[in-house]
């Protein structure tokens, strides 16, 4: 009897297909865990402001300046964090942000007074230097540019997931065992997790290699510093910047705020802040989608902005019932959502084969230059009672953000 092949056999070109996506849903899956780590460290803080306060006896302000110190240790190493990631490799520079960063919120929660906290903090902000650059650099190293706008996607909601999923975790931990127990359970959450990369990383690239580079520095294409301090990688630094300055303020001062301008409850704005995060999280997979179906990414950015500035408006001007509010949050939480998987590609757009770790560190680098500004300029307002100014302010960066989205010049597409 002559033997025949299994009609259940796949086509050579259609198993390696299968292959090469079974993989890249590793990779992404990967990423996503490490950057929902990274949002979680940076929002431990916000939503337990109050204890710490108490417990060092500062203001606003000085609690504040712990994230000041997390955002400027961010924004003067993120680009140089970026640079090795291209040198060294991403793998490795990812694990070891993981690992600084657990022992980074442990010391916060365990060595004695106000300074060792700022301290930590800033070790913290170096821990995150990392995240951007590396996990930027190795989806765009490994992931079909065809589905690239999803991986992007999928990677930003991880982030916007553990931002949103962070103030319930924090105040429950805190309920059962304080702050400085809320604290040693995220640093618990972050060693796991470099473990598991040390374990299961092997299918992330040690080195991303960098076809074209030699070309690209032949022909003239702008490489290093003259890449970074470009006309179009400075506009996207500015847009980074006043992302940071605009979700600085709803992120960390609705609830605080909120109380102040209509006495809304704690309990109830904190339940609307968690709406916009996580509804922001599901915006960022829809937007994924459409990132992938149209070139035109500012234009999805100019529609999101137009709704975020008005739900900020409206907060700030509007006594709201609970319900009301909550649903207003989630739906501005969802079109800011949107907009974020079309920023990364904006990035893309002008970022040669190469140079993605740079790039995305040096234009991250705007979310710590307004992460060091925003919690020192809100916290100063909040001491002096002028809480609506917060959204006053929020609703300027979005409309700066908005111009300088919708006024850049289109560049031409890379694979």
């Amino acid at each position: 009897m002559s033997s025949t092949s299994n009609s259940f056999d796949l086509p050579a070109s259609d198993a390696g297909t299968d292959s090469k996506k079974a993989r890249e849903f590793k990779v992404i899956a990967l990423i996503a865990v490490a950057h929902f780590v990274s949002h979680v460290h940076i929002m431990l803080l916000p939503p337990l402001f109050g204890e710490v306060r108490e417990a060092f006896g500062v203001s606003y302000v000085e609690i504040g300046f712990a994230l000041t110190a997390f955002n400027a240790a961010s924004a003067l190493l993120q680009t140089p964090a970026g640079f090795l990631v291209d040198r060294v490799g991403p793998r490795a520079m990812l694990t070891g942000g993981l690992i600084l960063g657990g022992l980074a919120v442990a010391a916060a929660a365990l060595l004695p007074g106000y300074w060792f906290f700022v301290i930590a903090y800033a070790f913290l902000g170096l821990a995150n230097t990392v995240y951007h650059p590396a996990d930027y650099s190795i989806l765009s190293a490994t992931i079909d540019h065809k589905r690239i706008g999803k991986a992007f996607s999928i990677h930003t909601f991880a982030g916007y997931l553990g931002s949103g999923v962070t103030p319930a975790l924090a105040l429950a931990c805190a309920a059962m065992w304080g702050w400085r127990g809320a604290f040693l359970f995220v640093a618990g959450l972050s060693i796991a997790t470099a473990f598991l990369l040390i374990v299961a990383g092997s299918i992330l690239p040690r080195i991303v290699h960098k076809p074209g580079q030699e070309a690209a520095k032949g022909s003239g294409q702008k490489v290093g510093l003259d890449l970074l301090l470009s006309a179009p990688i400075l506009r996207n630094l500015l847009f980074f910047f006043c992302l940071a300055m605009a979700n600085g303020g709803i992120q960390t001062f609705t609830v605080v705020g909120m109380a102040q301008i209509h006495g809304t409850p704690f309990s109830v704005a904190s339940v609307a802040l968690s709406g916009f995060l996580l509804c922001s999280a599901g915006g960022v997979l829809l937007g994924g989608i459409i990132a992938d179906r149209t070139p035109h990414h500012e234009r999805v950015a100019a529609v999101g902005f137009a709704c975020t500035s008005t739900m900020a408006i409206l907060m700030a001007w509007v006594n709201m019932p609970g319900a009301v509010l909550i649903a207003l949050m989630s739906v501005g939480g969802l079109l800011n959502g949107i907009i974020q998987p079309s920023r990364d590609m904006m990035v893309r757009a002008v970022t040669p084969p190469g140079s993605f770790g740079k790039v995305f560190g040096f234009v991250s680098t705007g979310f710590n230059l307004g992460g060091m500004i925003a919690p020192l300029l809100y916290g100063w307002l909040m001491d002096h009672g002028e809480p609506r100014a917060i959204f006053m302010i929020v609703t300027g960066f979005i409309f700066l953000a908005l111009v300088t989205a919708m006024t850049r010049r289109k560049p031409e597409s890379i694979a």
